[in-house]
C-alpha cells in the first residue's frame, strides 16, 4: 500500500496588511523611529566633536599656565633631567592637581625633562615638537607612548622671553568617551520619551482615520474612488454634492448639462454658480420636500435633496420637461376634445335647425342662418391672420378663440395688433403665447362680460406682447410669487404639477434678453407684458418689410 503523497506548504509570510488603520500605524511607527535615531544620530556628533574640543582647550590651558611658571624654565636651565629633579617634582605636582593624564616637560632639542614614567626622563619625545618649539601652540587628538590622548602643547620661555623648551599637556581620550557615554542614557531617555508620545499621536490619529475610512484598505478606496467617477459621470441623473458652506464639491456631466454649467463650477458657491433663483433655493435646501419642481433655463427639474453626515448635502436632478411637455399637451387636446365635443352638439343642433327651416320651406331663412354660421368663424379666422402673419402663432390663436368661445369667454385680438412673419424663434413665442392665453382663460373664464385681449406689435426687431384678461387681478404682494415654480392658485391637475407656465414664459424672456411682467389693468383683471429683444430677423429688402408669407384666408379658394 503506497504513502499517502506529501503536501507542501508554502512558508507563511507576514505580507503588508491591508487595513488603513495598520498600514498608517505602521507607517507613522516607522517614520517616528527613524527621525528619533537621526535626530539622536544628529545630537551625538556634534556632541563628540565638542567633548573633544573642550578637552583639547582643557589640555592647552593646563599647558599655558606650566608654561607661565618661570620657576620650571629656570630649573630647566640650571639642572640636568632627572626623576628626581626640580621640573619632574612641578609637572608631577601640577599633573596630580588638574587630573591631566600627563604634564611633558621638554628642553629644546626634545628630550623629556618630566614624565609619568619616570625611566622615559631624559629621552626624547614620541611626537614631533617643532611646532611648539617655533612659538606656537598646538590642540590635537593623537597617539602617544600613553595611547590616545587631547592635547595641548605651547612652548617655554624664560625671563627674556626665549624659547627654551616646550610643554605638553594630555588629556586621556577614555574620560571624554566616558562623558559622552554618560550623556547617552539620558539623551535615549529624552527619544524614548518623545518616541512614546510620537507612537500614541501616531494611533489616535490612525483611530480617527480608521472611524473616517470605514476600515478600508487603500486599494478598496482607490476602487471606490474609480467606481464612483464611472458612475457619476454615466448615470443619466444629474448629480450635485454641496459642503457644510453652500459650496459645490462636484458635479457629474448631467448635471452640468441641465444646469447649464461648466466644469469649472466645482469649488464655487452654490448662489454663485447658478445666481438667484428657486433653483439655488431648493439646492441649497432653503425650500424642503420632496421632488421639487425647479426650472433651470427652459427645463423643467424635479430636485431631490439629501443631506450628509458632514453637513453638506447630495441633490439628484431629473429632466421633467418632456414629461411635462406632453402634460400641457394632454391638456390642451383634453381642452381640445371638449371644446370638439361642445361643437358637436352646437352642430347638430345647428343642423336640426336648418332642417326644420328646408322642411318649413323657409329657404331664405336657411341662407341667412348659414351665411351668419359661417360669417362667424370666417371673421375672427380673418381677423387674426391679417393682424398676424406668422402660421403658427396665427393658427395658435385661432384655435384658443375657439375655445375660449366654448367656454363662455371672447377672446379678440388688439387694435394696433401687427406681427410679421420674421420670427427667429416661432416655436418659443407660441410657447410664451399659449401659457398666457391659458392662464387668462383660466382667470376670466365665469367672470362679468368674460373677456381676452391678446396685442402683438413688433418695434423694430423687438416684440412686445400684452394679455388682457376680465379677471380678479393678480395682488400687487404675489406679482413675482406667480413667476415662480410651484406657485399656482388652481388645483392640482391629474398628470402632475401646475405652477411652471408663467416661469417658463419668464425663462424663456429672460434667455432672450428680455422680461415678463403683470400688472393692473384700469378696467378689471390682469395684463400680462412679455417684452422679446432680437425676436424678428432682418426685413427682407426685395419683399414686403411687414411678412413674408401671408397666409390664405379662411373660405379662399386654394
Amino acid at each position: 500500500m503506497s504513502a499517502p503523497p506529501t503536501v507542501l506548504r508554502a512558508p507563511h509570510r507576514f505580507g503588508w496588511p491591508k487595513r488603513v488603520f495598520s498600514q498608517v500605524l505602521l507607517m507613522q511607527l516607522a517614520i517616528i523611529t527613524g527621525v528619533t535615531v537621526l535626530v539622536t544620530g544628529l545630537f551625538l556628533a556634534p556632541l563628540s566633536a565638542q567633548l573633544d574640543d573642550q578637552a583639547m582647550r582643557r589640555a592647552l590651558a593646563i599647558a599655558q599656565s606650566t608654561a607661565a611658571q618661570q620657576q620650571i624654565a629656570v630649573s630647566l636651565l640650571t639642572t640636568e633631567p632627572a626623576p628626581g629633579g626640580p621640573v619632574q617634582a612641578a609637572a608631577e605636582r601640577i599633573r596630580r592637581s588638574t587630573g591631566a593624564e600627563y604634564v611633558v616637560i621638554m628642553d629644546k632639542r626634545g628630550v623629556r625633562w618630566s614624565h609619568t614614567d619616570a625611566d622615559r626622563i631624559g629621552e626624547v619625545v614620541s611626537t614631533d615638537p617643532s611646532t611648539a618649539l617655533a612659538g606656537r601652540a598646538v590642540m590635537e587628538i593623537d597617539n602617544g607612548t600613553l595611547g590616545r590622548s587631547a592635547r595641548g602643547k605651547v612652548p617655554l620661555r624664560d625671563d627674556s622671553d626665549r624659547i627654551v623648551g616646550a610643554v605638553s599637556v594630555g588629556i586621556a581620550y577614555d574620560s571624554v568617551r566616558a562623558r559622552l557615554l554618560a550623556a547617552i542614557p539620558g539623551l535615549l531617555a529624552y527619544a524614548g520619551g518623545a518616541l512614546a508620545v510620537g507612537a500614541l499621536a501616531a494611533y489616535l490619529i490612525s483611530r480617527r482615520l480608521q472611524r473616517q475610512t470605514h476600515d478600508l484598505a487603500f486599494s478598496d478606496i482607490s476602487a471606490l474612488l474609480t467606481e464612483r467617477e464611472a458612475m457619476l459621470h454615466s448615470i443619466r441623473e444629474g448629480v450635485v454634492a454641496l459642503d457644510r458652506t453652500g459650496r459645490i464639491r462636484l458635479l457629474n456631466d448631467e448635471a452640468q448639462r441641465l444646469l447649464g454649467l461648466g466644469p469649472d463650477a466645482a469649488g464655487r458657491p452654490l448662489d454663485e454658480a447658478l445666481g438667484a433663483g428657486r433653483t439655488a433655493e431648493v439646492l441649497a435646501g432653503r425650500v424642503v420636500g420632496d421632488d421639487l419642481v425647479a426650472v433651470s433655463g427652459n427645463r423643467v427639474l424635479l430636485v431631490n435633496r439629501m443631506p450628509t453626515d458632514d453637513g453638506g448635502a447630495v441633490a439628484t436632478l431629473r429632466d421633467r420637461t418632456e414629461l411635462e411637455y406632453l402634460g400641457r399637451e394632454l391638456d390642451s387636446t383634453r381642452g381640445l376634445i371638449d371644446a370638439l365635443r361642445a361643437q358637436d352638439h352646437e352642430h347638430a343642433n345647428r343642423l336640426h335647425t336648418l332642417l326644420g327651416l328646408l322642411e318649413l320651406e323657409m329657404h331664405e331663412d336657411a341662407m341667412e342662418f348659414v351665411t351668419e354660421v359661417v360669417g362667424v368663424h370666417r371673421a375672427t379666422a380673418e381677423q387674426v391672420t391679417e393682424k398676424v402673419h406668422d402660421p403658427l402663432l396665427a393658427a395658435l390663436l385661432v384655435g384658443k378663440a375657439t375655445v375660449a368661445a366654448e367656454r363662455g369667454v371672447s377672446l379678440r385680438v388688439a387694435p394696433g395688433t401687427l406681427l410679421p412673419d420674421r420670427l427667429v424663434d416661432p416655436r418659443g413665442l407660441v410657447t410664451v403665447v399659449g401659457n398666457l392665453v391659458d392662464n387668462a382663460l383660466d382667470a376670466a373664464a365665469g367672470s362679468v362680460d368674460a373677456r381676452i385681449e391678446v396685442g402683438l406689435r413688433a418695434e423694430g426687431r423687438t416684440v412686445v406682447l400684452r394679455v388682457h384678461d376680465s379677471g380678479p387681478g393678480v395682488p400687487s404682494g404675489s406679482r413675482e410669487s406667480i413667476f415662480m415654480e410651484g406657485w399656482s392658485t388652481k388645483d392640482l391637475p391629474a398628470h402632475g404639477k401646475r405652477g411652471l407656465g408663467l416661469p417658463l414664459v419668464r425663462r424663456l424672456a429672460e434667455r432672450q434678453g428680455g422680461s415678463a411682467s403683470v400688472s393692473d389693468s384700469p378696467d378689471g383683471g390682469a395684463v400680462f407684458t412679455v417684452v422679446l429683444p432680437e425676436a424678428l430677423g432682418e426685413p427682407d429688402p426685395g419683399g414686403d418689410p411687414s411678412a413674408r408669407v401671408r397666409p390664405a384666408k379662411t373660405g379662399d379658394a386654394p
